[in-house]
C-alpha cells in the first residue's frame, strides 16, 4: 500500500474514534443517565481543559525523546483502554475523570497526526500543500461514518457508542507503530528556557492592542463553537416527547442529519480562498460569526415537519460558521506576527478557542440550560437555542465595531505561494 493510502487511513481513524461518541454523548447523559447541564457541561469540558496543556507537553516529548508515531500509537491505545470503562460508569463526577483522562490521550493525538503526515510527505517528495489535504479530508468523512454507525446501530443513547470508539481507537494505535519512523527533530535548543519550550513566548502579543482584541474574541466565540455538538443531537431527539414528532425521521436519525454539519464543513474549506480574496480576513471572521447567529437561531425555530427545513439549513451554515473562523483566524494570525514567534502564535490562537473557549462555554452553557431554561426536567429547547444566537450576535456586533483590520490581498497571496 503506498504512503498516501496509508496516511488516508491514519486520518480517518483519527477522526472516526472521536466522531462515534462526541456528538451523541449528551444524548447519553441527559437521555440515558437524567443527569442535568452543568454535569454534562463539567464532563464536556475537558476537552478544553485538556487542549490547554496537552498539545504542548506532547510536542516537547516528540520533539526530544519518542518517535512521533509510536507517541500517536501509544496515546490512542490508552485512549481506547480509558473509554471502555465509560459504560461502568454511573456518576457523572466519576464520568467527569473518566473523559478527562481520554480527552489528555486524544486531543494531542490531532496535532501529532497532521505532523506525522507533514514530516513522512515532505521525506518522501511530495509537494504538502497539494497532497495533505486531500488526506485531512478524509479525516471528516471518518467523523461522519463514525455518526452513521452509532446511529444506524442504534447507540446513539447507549454505552455502545464508546465501545465502538474504543476497540477502533485501539486498532489505528496498533497500526500507527506500522507506520514510517518519525524520531524527535531536536529543533528545541537545549539553552530554551521552560516559556520556550512550552511555546508560551507568544504571549508578549498581548502587549498588542489589536491582537489583543483578536484573541479575546477568539475566546468569546470559542465559547460558541462546540455547543452545537455538545447539545444537537439530544435536541433533535428530544422530539420524542412530543406525539406528533415521536415516530419522525428526525428523531430516529439525529445523529444522521446532525452529520449534514460534518459535509457541509467539507465544501465550505474548499470556498474560503474565493471569500478571503473577495472580502477579507475580518469580514471572512464576521461572516463566520453571524453565520453561529443562524446556525443557533433556525435550530430554535426549527422541527421535525414543516421546520425540517431550518433544521437542514442550520446543519448547512455550520460549515461557514465553524471553519470561516479557524481558518481565517490562523490566516490572520500567520500575516500579522513575527516569524520567530509564529508558531507559538498559532497554539496561542487554537488555546483560547478549543482550550479557554471551549472550557468555558462548556461549563457556563450547562449552567445556563439549568438555570433558566429546564423546567419540571424538560429543557426549553427554543430559548436555549436563543439565547445562544443573541450571543453570537452581540459578538458579532462587539466584533465588527471594536476590530480594525485593513484587507491586504498581497499579504494573502504571499501565503499561497
Amino acid at each position: 500500500m503506498n504512503i498516501k493510502n496509508r496516511l488516508t487511513i491514519m486520518s480517518f481513524l483519527q477522526f472516526f474514534v472521536w466522531g462515534a461518541w462526541l456528538i451523541t454523548i449528551g444524548t447519553y447523559c441527559f437521555n440515558a443517565k437524567g443527569w442535568n447541564g452543568a454535569q454534562f457541561g463539567a464532563i464536556f469540558s475537558t476537552l478544553g481543559l485538556s487542549s490547554l496543556f496537552m498539545p504542548a507537553i506532547t510536542g516537547i516529548i516528540a520533539d526530544k525523546w519518542l518517535n512521533a508515531e509510536k507517541l500517536y500509537g501509544i496515546l490512542h491505545i490508552v485512549y481506547g483502554l480509558i473509554l471502555l470503562a465509560v459504560p461502568k460508569v454511573n456518576d457523572p463526577d466519576t464520568l467527569y475523570y473518566v473523559i478527562f483522562g481520554a480527552m489528555i490521550c486524544y486531543m494531542p493525538t490531532i496535532a501529532l497526526s497532521n505532523s506525522i503526515a507533514y514530516n513522512i510527505l515532505k521525506r518522501e517528495g511530495f509537494d504538502v500543500v497539494k497532497v495533505f489535504p486531500p488526506i485531512r479530508v478524509w479525516g471528516t468523512i471518518g467523523f461522519i461514518v463514525a455518526m452513521w454507525v452509532t446511529n444506524l446501530s442504534g447507540s446513539k443513547a447507549n454505552a455502545n457508542q464508546f465501545y465502538i470508539a474504543a476497540i477502533m481507537a485501539i486498532v489505528l494505535g496498533i497500526y500507527s507503530f506500522t507506520l514510517p519512523k518519525c524520531p524527535p527533530q531536536k529543533t528545541i535548543s537545549k539553552d530554551a528556557s521552560i516559556i520556550e519550550q512550552l511555546g508560551l513566548n507568544a504571549f508578549k502579543l498581548f502587549g498588542n492592542y489589536k491582537m489583543t482584541l483578536f484573541f479575546l474574541f477568539s475566546l468569546f466565540l470559542g465559547a460558541a463553537l462546540q455547543l452545537t455538538n455538545m447539545y444537537g443531537d439530544s435536541f433533535l431527539d428530544d422530539f420524542k416527547n412530543v406525539p406528533q414528532y415521536a415516530d419522525s425521521f428526525v428523531v430516529k436519525y439525529s445523529t444522521i442529519i446532525m452529520s449534514i454539519s460534518q459535509v457541509s464543513e467539507t465544501i465550505f474549506i474548499l470556498t474560503i480562498p474565493f471569500f478571503l480574496k473577495r472580502f477579507g480576513i475580518k469580514n471572512v471572521m464576521l461572516f463566520s460569526m453571524l453565520a453561529w447567529v443562524l446556525r443557533f437561531g433556525l435550530f430554535s425555530y426549527g422541527n421535525p415537519s414543516d421546520g425540517l427545513w431550518m433544521i437542514i439549513l442550520s446543519c448547512i451554515v455550520y460549515g461557514m460558521a465553524f471553519d470561516f473562523f479557524n481558518i481565517s483566524g490562523s490566516l490572520f494570525v500567520e500575516t500579522s506576527t513575527d516569524s520567530s514567534i509564529r508558531s507559538s502564535a498559532q497554539g496561542l490562537f487554537m488555546m483560547m478557542t478549543n482550550g479557554f473557549g471551549a472550557f468555558f462555554g462548556s461549563k457556563i452553557s450547562g449552567y445556563v440550560i439549568d438555570t433558566y431554561f429546564t423546567h419540571n426536567n424538560t429543557k426549553d429547547w427554543h430559548n436555549i437555542w436563543l439565547s445562544f444566537s443573541m450571543y453570537a450576535l452581540v459578538i458579532a456586533i462587539a466584533f465588527s465595531i471594536m476590530f480594525k483590520h485593513k484587507h491586504d490581498p498581497k499579504a494573502l497571496e504571499t501565503i499561497q505561494h
